[in-house]
């Protein structure tokens, strides 16, 4: 790789990120606003993805239960990707496909919110998560790219970074989080 190369991966990133955020900031104002409404009124966040998309899960509810730019009380928030007795177990006697859906059953609640973060849009342990999500009559957001696979037909709000490389979308979903941290704070600031 040379700086050329560098440089053209960065660009790419930059232009990504302003149109996306041109596009999709009324949406995303919208999306925080609901997830603070739900927040402030005693639900809570269920998260989960795989891989880089488990990690993105990881910081979004650190930020929450913990704090992000702001010190304010803690918020409920679960990372359904961090217990391995849980994922182990249920992959091994249920299959992996139902590794967030169960635990969305444990632990979902009417006013609490699901968000299932793919890059593909088409994780079938995401989808059935959120499909488990929106029968309990949670609020689901799905984090994709790609135009959103199947994802798209079981939540109430898409995020599709357009895109087609994986890192890309993920630098975006990183950004998103931060943005809904944000929204989220300052509701709670009002």
């Amino acid at each position: 790789m040379d700086t050329a190369a560098v440089t053209r991966i960065v660009e790419d990133s930059l232009a990504l990120k302003r149109r996306f955020f041109e596009a999709e900031t009324p949406h995303l104002l919208e999306i925080g606003e609901r997830i603070a409404e739900r927040l402030i009124a005693g639900g809570r966040v269920l998260a989960f993805g795989n891989g880089g998309s488990a990690a993105d899960a990881q910081h979004l509810v650190a930020e929450l239960v913990v704090r992000f730019e702001t010190d304010r009380r803690a918020l409920s928030a679960m990372a359904l990707t961090t217990d391995p007795s849980i994922l182990t177990a249920c992959a091994n006697d249920l299959g992996w496909d139902a590794v967030f859906a169960r635990q969305v059953e444990a632990h979902g609640r009417p006013g609490d919110v699901a968000i299932g973060i793919s890059t593909s849009g088409n994780s079938a342990n995401v989808i059935a998560g959120l499909t488990a999500a929106r029968g309990l009559g949670l609020l689901t957001v799905g984090l994709t790219g790609r135009g959103g696979g199947d994802v798209a037909g079981v939540v109430d709000h898409l995020v599709d970074v357009p895109h087609e490389r994986t890192a890309r979308i993920q630098e975006v979903h990183g950004m998103v989080v931060h943005l809904l941290c944000q929204i989220v704070d300052e509701a709670l600031a009002e």
